[in-house]
């Protein structure tokens, strides 16, 4: 990227307009934060009420694949990002020809096949899990039994905890690619984790990196339910451990834009990567509250092009995550509570509720997050636990 995308300029004649791949709730925050910048922006994505798409000045509702959806987006747009990785790479290349695309669609590639992933942290000397890929019966049959106990994962289109099975046995391993009908896989052993954790950094085009603390979070059924970040949540020595490795990461890609790196700490003190999403990630929500930029302001600016400063965290904060199962089911005659409690919820100092606008509660659903932000981790942790309470999410 030439020159910066400055916030209310014009170019080629209409109003500087960012534009997003993806038009669920990261690309609604991210829409939001270019449109306090100044930017307009237009959001490409199928759902005619997907949460983006509803606030955006441009919602182009196509397929990602569209030809005319495509130009479309290229037409409106100074520079074009994407809001998750299973956006086809190769829609990426095409927007890549034409305008600034950030993250690249060769970034994004890497990151949605398992196996490239591993191989990069490997080139990037960051310590993976001991494993192997699974994509024929050779593979599977050469497969050691020292990766036993494992966790098979298919190597493309897996998130929250999908596509993952774990399994105990030889007879397991080969029952469970059967019953991921055999597709490419990568089976990672099976380690003692004593906590997981996420680094955030965004860098830009020209080079410069910025990241945020390192922050603890609890997972449960494969998906995010806590994330805790105030001094100490992680100790000092593994936090750096994980901010370089992270920043390695992204520096061997080349990276522009917002990248997140999970990590394992295993009960031995030694830190393992796990994945990483070519994004902002739920883990980051916190930023909305508790910092002076949050990471979807970062990604606005590496996407245009803007100076990067180091992000300050002013608050203690914990994020929970809001899913579906909290939403009371309305009784048959059409009657009754519809919403938690969130009237009681906000009546507690330091909560900043954020719903992400989807029109139906599913289990399993992300609908929305709570930031609980504070003087001190205890203070913190008190009242995130008063508010698990009364939404009925299982204290932490």
């Amino acid at each position: 990227m030439s020159r910066a995308i400055l916030p209310g300029a014009m170019v080629n004649g209409q109003p500087a307009t960012l534009g997003v791949m993806g038009g669920g709730q990261l690309g609604r925050m991210f829409v939001h934060a270019a449109q306090a910048m100044g930017y307009f922006t237009a959001v490409l994505d199928p759902d005619a009420a997907s949460p983006a798409g509803r606030v955006s000045h441009h919602h182009i509702q196509t397929d990602y694949l569209d030809e005319q959806g495509l130009a479309q987006l290229m037409q409106r747009c100074a520079a074009i990002t994407t809001e998750f990785e299973n956006v086809p790479a190769p829609a990426l290349l095409t927007l890549g020809a034409h305008r600034p695309v950030a993250p690249a669609s060769e970034s994004v590639a890497i990151a949605q096949d398992r196996a490239a992933e591993k191989a990069h942290f490997v080139r990037c000397g960051v310590p993976v899990a001991p494993h192997a890929v699974i994509e024929s019966p050779a593979q599977l049959a050469a497969v050691g039994e020292d990766l036993l106990p494992g966790i098979l994962k298919t190597a493309r289109m897996g998130y929250d905890g999908k596509g993952q099975i774990r399994v105990k046995t030889r007879e397991e391993l080969v029952a469970a690619w059967t019953a991921l009908q055999n597709v490419p896989c990568v089976l990672e052993k099976m380690l003692p984790l004593k906590a997981e954790c996420s680094v955030i950094v965004a860098r830009g085009a020209d080079g410069q990196m910025v990241n945020f603390p390192v922050q603890l979070n609890v997972h449960r059924d494969g998906i995010l339910a806590v994330t805790s970040v105030y001094k100490g949540a992680v100790p000092f020595d593994v936090a750096a451990q994980a901010v370089a490795a992270t920043r390695a990461i992204a520096e061997g890609l080349h990276y522009v834009g917002v990248l997140c790196v999970e990590f394992f700490l295993l009960e031995g003190g030694q830190l393992v990567v796990n994945e990483m999403a070519p994004r902002p990630h739920n883990s980051g929500h916190y930023t909305l509250n508790a910092c002076d930029q949050s990471q979807f302001e970062l990604q606005v600016r590496t996407l245009a092009g803007l100076p990067l400063t180091q992000p300050r965290q002013h608050s203690s904060a914990i994020m929970l995550n809001l899913l579906g199962d909290l939403w009371p089911q309305v009784t048959p005659t059409g009657k009754g509570p519809t919403s938690p409690a969130w009237g009681q919820v906000l009546a507690l100092p330091g909560t900043h509720l954020h719903l992400y606008g989807k029109l139906t509660a599913r289990p399993g659903r992300k609908m929305g997050h709570l930031n609980i932000t504070g003087a001190t981790p205890e203070d913190v942790r008190a009242t995130a636990l008063q508010a698990a309470a009364l939404l009925g999410i299982e204290a932490f």
